[in-house]
């Protein structure tokens, strides 16, 4: 036997032990990071609620074959951003947590072809220089109104950038009458949530 296959087999027996226990750690840390956000939220003066499993709300966006699942909702209290989604998606490599922030948009259930919506940045020098300006792309009509929101610019640029690595992307829902900006899993700083919230504020005229 060669070793290629040899190797190809070892592989395939490692993902086959390593999966079942990514989703075992992933049933045991999901609520745990639900948890941690709450704790957060509140310690930013924000009031919330924690939803009782088994919501709607929790399929937005979601898919089980895909391998992605909700670990619950919370509700926030605020003027812009309904609810939160923690949710997560296991792989072969592991389990990533992410943050949906659900809006209601009423104006999103029209007969309209919406397009997802991300933030894209630019750096200088290109590839790893600082972050100095931030663009949006996707959906025409949003992209165009965060463009033109410079307030929202300023809060992500200081907000540090380099160090908020991922990335924000907007994505419509029209069958359930929500937007969904989702950010990977942190403890979003002032900034990075009042941005969060103005971006929310532009989708409910969207």
């Amino acid at each position: 036997m060669e070793w290629n296959s040899i190797i190809s087999i070892i592989m395939g027996i490692l993902m086959l032990i390593a999966l079942p226990l990514a989703l075992r750690r992933r049933n045991k840390a999901g609520p745990l990071k639900r948890e941690e956000i709450c704790r957060h939220f509140q310690g930013m003066g924000i009031k919330i609620a924690l939803w009782e499993r088994g919501s709607d709300e929790e399929k937005i966006g979601l898919s089980r074959s895909s391998g992605q699942k909700s670990e619950g909702i919370i509700e926030l209290k605020c003027r812009n951003i309904d609810l939160v989604n923690v949710s997560s998606v296991a792989t072969q490599y592991g389990v990533r947590y992410f943050l949906d922030y659900l809006v209601k948009a009423p104006n999103i259930m029209e007969e309209r072809k919406l397009k997802k919506t991300r933030m894209l940045r630019r750096r200088s020098p290109p590839l790893w220089g600082k972050v100095v300006a931030l663009d949006w792309e996707g959906d025409n009509s949003l992209a165009q109104t965060l463009n033109l929101d410079y307030s929202l610019e300023d809060k992500l640029l200081r907000a540090n950038m380099n160090v908020f690595k991922g990335n924000i992307e907007i994505f419509p829902e029209p069958r359930h009458g929500y937007a969904r900006i989702r950010t990977e899993f942190s403890l979003p700083s002032a900034e990075i949530f009042e941005a969060i919230s103005n971006i929310a504020r532009h989708i409910k005229s969207w």
